[in-house]
């Protein structure tokens, strides 16, 4: 009986499971508490969007592969993109007041706009950016 690895099989030595492609796909750049503030700022007039996450969060790799599964309405959303694994940097869960992940927080010109808590799909969440698109008007936010 050998004690090598099969081929293919996954390295139990290895980094715990994460799932890259999403920041690939939707160009997000990571963050940490010393990036985030200069970063939401670089995006000027860009509606941001900061995906709090956490390596070997079930619901984080879900809310990934849904929006992988069906990126085109994810794109049409035209948001500026941002990361930030806060398992790695807990001091931004303190700081946003995070209680779970995955969650979506909204900012346009250093202003935060709002948040989706979870993944509870396409329609939740961007009727979340449309709610932060309408506060960054000063219009009253939608039902």
């Amino acid at each position: 009986m050998s004690t090598e690895p099969q081929a293919g099989a996954p390295d139990p030595s290895a980094a715990p499971h994460l799932d890259h492609r999403a920041f690939d796909v939707f160009a997000m750049r990571e963050v940490d508490a010393a990036t985030i503030d200069g970063a939401i700022a670089a995006a000027g007039d860009a509606l941001v969007c900061v995906f709090f996450w956490g390596v070997d969060c079930f619901n984080c790799e879900m809310a990934k592969k849904a929006m992988l599964a069906n990126p085109g309405p994810v794109r049409a959303l035209d948001l500026h993109w941002l990361h930030a694994n806060v398992y790695a940097h807990p001091e931004l869960g303190r700081r946003f007041g995070l209680h779970g992940i995955p969650v979506f927080m909204f900012f346009q010109n250093g202003k935060k706009l709002g948040r989706a808590t979870g993944w509870h799909g396409h329609g939740q969440f961007a009727a979340a950016v449309a709610n932060a698109r309408l506060k960054a008007s000063g219009k009253p936010l939608a039902g």
